[in-house]
């Protein structure tokens, strides 16, 4: 196995029902890099995280995570194994403080993994740090996905799987996002993003896949995609 190699999937078929979504969908991510996955709204792009976490009854494929076989693996073996996953609706608890959230997410060290505290969450999202002790039902929508993002980095994951963080908050959140993914970049994340948002993708990722009726129709580094105009037209047009 390539040292570098984090996820491989290939084959990977899901469905809803006898609604056939995914049809053998195909990518990897490496270490230490952003991948966009993309497509318009029903394209399959949140099939594909909930079919990697485990989360949807039928679906079929070869799915491997620091060359471990996720076929048979339940959510909660999945995020134990550290892959982490950023619902797009957030999902926080929202009787519970910042704090109280942070807790709930939180696993044991992982090896050649960042380490996540607080405080460390606290300098990445100074937002957060300005009330701990506020409860989730109390924060705005651009908080609340910034709390989500955090819980799920008390995981010390090795792969943050990230649905449509740019989807429904103010500009001013969606720059903050774009920063934090960055950032998280910087600290040596791999990160595997849903997204639609081409601008965002483009300020964030390596290498894009773009999904289409579920089908994986483009694969290239961002930069390709940016400069190829039919792609764009044809897959990412509204």
């Amino acid at each position: 196995m390539n040292a570098d190699m984090l996820l491989e999937v290939s084959g990977l078929n899901a469905f809803y029902g006898r609604a056939h979504i995914l049809f053998d969908v195909g990518l990897e991510v490496r270490r230490g890099e952003v991948v966009a996955l993309m497509g318009r709204n029903g394209a399959g792009k949140s099939t594909t995280m909930k079919a990697l976490m485990g989360l949807l009854d039928r679906a079929h494929g070869s799915i491997r995570f620091r060359g471990r076989d996720l076929a048979r693996a339940k959510p909660y073996q999945i995020s134990r194994m550290g892959m982490g996953f950023v619902p797009e609706d957030r999902r926080i608890f929202t009787d519970l403080t910042v704090m109280e959230n942070l807790e709930i997410g939180k696993q044991p060290p992982r090896p050649d993994a960042v380490e996540w505290t607080p405080q460390k969450l606290f300098s990445l999202f100074p937002n957060l740090g300005e009330m701990p002790h506020r409860p989730g039902g109390q924060m705005s929508g651009g908080e609340q996905q910034m709390l989500t993002v955090s819980r799920t980095l008390m995981g010390n994951p090795y792969l943050v799987l990230l649905d449509e963080p740019s989807e429904g908050v103010a500009p001013v959140i969606v720059e903050q996002m774009a920063n934090m993914i960055l950032a998280l970049k910087r600290e040596g994340m791999s990160i595997l993003l849903s997204e639609q948002n081409l601008h965002f993708a483009e300020l964030v990722s390596d290498r894009a896949y773009v999904l289409e009726n579920g089908h994986i129709r483009y694969h290239g580094t961002m930069a390709e995609l940016a400069a190829n105009d039919a792609v764009r037209r044809d897959y990412l047009a509204v």
